[in-house]
């Protein structure tokens, strides 16, 4: 075992767990003035809930993938309201561009000037996120995603300066989320944890939040889908989400969402969906690498104990169907002529690509696109 690698870990300043903890936006936000809330049309619904004093306005035009052009009319939207509170009041696309709406509105710099990582030069207005999904874990971390509609790809900004002063996780907010969905977004929560737990750049403090992260999955996620006001279950999977959140920072996911990437910039699957689609196929792949993590994560998903490559696949892939999860990506509109041009453009996100435990060519993800076909 070589020494582990040096990580940073940031965290949210302020973090609330529990039933009814919205209410505590107002009173921590104290006598601010003008308070800009991202939103959808649907958690917009939740805006009076939080108990902000002072001027509110709303912005809920995010679609499913946020593209260059969402942030844009985000940031002009605040340029309009001038806040000194940004509040993402969503799931991982609200929260992401919360993130960088908070950082740009008032300054100089453009989406294309942060790109990357450590580039976003500083933010003075606080940011409160909550969530309302749980899955992507964007309440608990430092990266935020938009789509590039033109390249098909995207945009990664990487910034201590995106980190939220106070995140919010209440178990309420998530009761009216669809069976679907909450199946969806649970395996993508569960894929940060075990992408970070077999991965390249595993460490042990890591090691620690991703296994919480997997096993409440494993206990907690199919109770939620069939009951949606299942308390207990819901706080579950929003830990979870964040303990995946935790995962992404300092070590990030590996080839599940480099493959999965291409289903949302260019088939316009929802993230979670398209990674539940590949999970099962990927960490049946890299199982010969990592044998004992790999058999650990089967366990506290119930998939059974020594397994084959075959037997792990087939156990992860009914896992997600029994959630209710269509795993075809046939039946989501793909046509096998795409699947080369997703595996040439998954091939090529080497920053989470080179993360994998094992080397990947591009047959061997074309190989995964046609099991998942």
């Amino acid at each position: 075992m070589s020494s582990a690698p040096v990580i940073t870990l940031h965290q949210p300043k302020r973090l609330l767990v529990g039933a009814g903890t919205i209410g505590e936006v107002g009173p921590w936000a104290g006598d601010v003035s003008s308070t800009l809330v991202i939103a959808t049309p649907i958690t917009v619904g939740f805006v009076d809930r939080l108990k902000l004093p002072g001027k509110i306005s709303v912005f809920d035009a995010i679609p499913g993938e946020p593209e260059i052009a969402t942030l844009d009319a985000a940031l002009a939207a605040a340029r309009a309201a001038k806040p000194d509170l940004v509040v993402g009041l969503g799931g991982g696309s609200v929260m992401d561009v919360a993130k960088l709406v908070a950082a740009l509105w008032d300054g100089e710099q453009t989406l294309a000037d942060v790109a990357g990582p450590n580039k976003v030069t500083g933010r003075k207005t606080r940011l409160a996120q909550v969530a309302t999904t749980a899955g992507t874990g964007s309440e608990a971390g430092i990266r935020s995603l938009i789509t590039d509609p033109v390249k098909g790809s995207k945009i990664a900004v990487e910034s201590p300066h995106l980190i939220a002063d106070l995140a919010v996780l209440d178990p309420e907010l998530t009761y009216s989320v669809p069976p679907a969905v909450t199946a969806a977004t649970g395996v993508d929560a569960m894929a940060h944890c075990v992408e970070a737990f077999t991965n390249r750049r595993a460490h042990p403090m890591i090691d620690g939040f991703a296994r919480m992260g997997f096993h409440l999955v494993g206990k907690f996620l199919a109770r939620a889908v069939k009951d949606g006001s299942d308390r207990e279950a819901r706080e579950g999977l929003m830990l979870a989400s964040y303990y995946g959140g935790i995962c992404l920072g300092p070590v990030n996911t590996a080839a599940g969402h480099a493959i999965a990437y291409p289903l949302g910039t260019l088939l316009h699957l929802p993230h979670g969906l398209a990674n539940a689609i590949v999970f099962p196929h990927v960490l049946a792949f890299n199982q010969p690498v990592m044998t004992d993590k790999t058999a650990e994560v089967a366990e506290a998903l119930g998939l059974g104990k020594n397994l084959s490559q075959a037997d792990l696949s087939s156990a992860a892939h009914g896992f997600c169907a029994d959630l209710g999860i269509q795993m075809s990506l046939a039946k989501h509109g793909a046509a096998e002529a795409d699947l080369p041009r997703f595996a040439a453009d998954a091939h090529a996100i080497r920053r989470l690509m080179d993360n994998n435990p094992v080397d990947m060519s591009v047959n061997d993800v074309l190989g995964i696109y046609r099991a998942s076909f």
